[in-house]
């Protein structure tokens, strides 16, 4: 199977580091394909403008859906982003590996995907959720955070599963991928170097049999 990694950290020797290297030699040596968007290596610019495009269908206003649709139409996505558009297209599953910052991605992630999952490419009107583009491919957040378990809960930050919907429905779901039960890794500030050793290896572990794994459905959460 084909594996795409989109990775959002600055510093290689972290634990979403560890977890990177983890899922690449794992899925590698079972003999699956494996591509890497490190996207802090990459110095991936986060900001969505005319940039992302080679096109320009109204000079005078930016619509930044209407270009994308034109952009889909005449190929004219920027080099760079028609390099990350084919990988998400290439995947057979695709895993986001980051620490969860302010209860959402780091913006280098969230950037990455405003410029990459461009209208008329990846999602269209009557292609969405369900009749989606990306039916049949999946999709598995992986992230660290620094406090405890205890702390996600509704009275307190609010449920895990509540603070991942914007990106597991909003995102995935909407453009048609199978998501997958999220891997979380908690108070990594506090855990022996140990503890963290055996988290990598519950990861490789799971990775082993990651294509037998039936999706969640993340619609009917209670927002918390």
């Amino acid at each position: 199977m084909k594996v795409l990694i989109v990775y959002a950290h600055p510093e290689p020797q972290s634990m979403n580091g560890t977890m990177l290297s983890s899922a690449v030699n794992t899925l590698t040596n079972a003999g699956h394909e494996v591509k890497v968007s490190d996207l802090y290596a990459m110095r991936f610019n986060p900001v969505s403008d005319r940039t992302n495009f080679t096109t320009v269908n109204n000079p005078s206003f930016f619509k930044q859906q209407t270009e994308e649709v034109y952009a889909s139409q005449m190929n004219g996505f920027a080099d760079f982003i028609e390099d990350e558009q084919q990988k998400v297209e290439w995947c057979d599953l695709m895993i986001w590996q980051f620490p969860l910052w302010w209860f959402s991605v780091p913006a280098i992630l969230k950037g990455w995907v405003d410029r990459v999952f461009a209208m008329g490419r990846f999602y269209k009107n009557g292609r969405i959720y369900e009749k989606g583009i990306f039916r049949g491919k999946r999709a598995l957040l992986s992230l660290t955070r620094g406090g405890p378990e205890a702390n996600y809960i509704k009275e307190r930050y609010g449920t895990l599963e509540a603070i991942l919907h914007p990106l597991q429905r909003g995102i995935l779901e909407f453009t048609g991928f199978s998501v997958l039960q999220p891997h979380v890794i908690y108070g990594t500030e506090k855990q022996s170097t140990e503890e963290l050793a055996l988290e990598a290896e519950t990861w490789k572990a799971r990775l082993k049999d990651i294509f037998n794994e039936e999706p969640i459905m993340a619609i009917n959460i209670e927002q918390g």
